[in-house]
């Protein structure tokens, strides 16, 4: 579907708790600048479970708009609901997305072998191009590289998944035993190089919503097989990309793009803008970084 950078965008809010449309904008010319390969609407990043139907609509018209086929866009339709998921697809198909992008069911998990019936569900319901998305610690389950395989083999349009389960040793095992025509995309910033030097596809990231430009360096040596400026940029860049998660994302990426110009610091609720302390720590991270460039 992609290969390098895809941004898991985030959704700015003005002061009413409102969509911001104009900032919205101008992210995706910070993504278009920096040169991305896709952008990642409404996923975990996105706060896709405080957005309604309405406004997925008019914020996936808006990107589709200003990214103009600069970029892939990849809408995020994953729920704990297989037949809501089938709804947000056919949205997906109306407003001709390149492909969409479903989390495992969070909540009422299931078991492994559900995990395949729910996608097999999905699959033959859509004609749009599938990436799976595996992240253990938003969903409490871990779907496992025999299921990654199982699901493949029976959903011919999955085409990739996006690994977070922070597992190298288990990802390593999912690359030797997954098919040739099934993409692996990093789903941890800090993961880029070690996931891309196994043979990964790109990266599903935070950091690049802040940091599109730099992110590219680091994809663009790994694919010249540039492994020393990619263990280079992947140093100079770790300490930034782990600060990111110093509290629930997107509250940290939320503060630095703030900081940066490019949207307000407003998240909608459970979610809340990070403290104080982090703060401190976020604003030292971002001038030790404007250092480095």
């Amino acid at each position: 579907m992609f290969t390098g950078v895809g941004t898991a965008l985030i959704t700015p809010f003005d002061k009413d708790l409102n969509v911001d449309y104009k900032a919205l904008r101008k992210i995706c010319k910070h993504q278009v600048e920096g040169k991305v390969d896709a952008i990642i609407v409404l996923g975990t990043t996105g706060e896709a479970a405080v957005i309604n139907v309405e406004e997925r609509k008019k914020i996936t018209e808006t990107i589709l708009e200003e990214i103009d086929g600069k970029a892939k866009i990849i809408l995020g339709t994953g729920t704990n609901d297989t037949r809501k998921v089938v709804e947000l697809n056919k949205i997906a198909e109306e407003q001709k997305a390149d492909g969409v992008l479903i989390v495992n069911p969070y909540y009422n998990k299931g078991t492994q072998d559900s995990i395949v019936e729910h996608y097999k569900y999905i699959s033959e319901r859509t004609s749009l191009p599938i990436i799976l998305y595996n992240v253990p610690s938003r969903t409490g389950m871990n779907m496992l590289p025999e299921t990654i395989v199982k699901v493949s083999d029976a959903c011919k349009n999955v085409v990739g998944v996006k690994e977070a389960c922070g597992n190298i040793s288990q990802i390593a095992h999912l690359f030797s035993i997954k098919q040739d025509n099934l993409s692996i995309f990093s789903g941890n910033d800090d993961q880029t190089l070690p996931i891309m030097a196994l043979g990964g596809a790109g990266i599903i990231s935070v950091f690049s919503n802040s940091y599109p430009k730099e992110l590219k360096k680091l994809t663009n040596a790994i694919f010249g097989n540039d492994y020393k400026s990619a263990q280079t940029l992947s140093n100079k860049y770790l300490s930034m990309m782990n600060i990111l998660f110093i509290e629930t994302s997107p509250s940290p990426i939320k503060y630095v793009m703030h900081k940066l110009g490019l949207c307000e610091n407003i998240l909608r609720l459970p979610l809340a803008p990070v403290s104080k302390k982090a703060e401190a720590l976020l604003d030292n991270a971002i001038e030790n970084f404007s250092k480095l460039n």
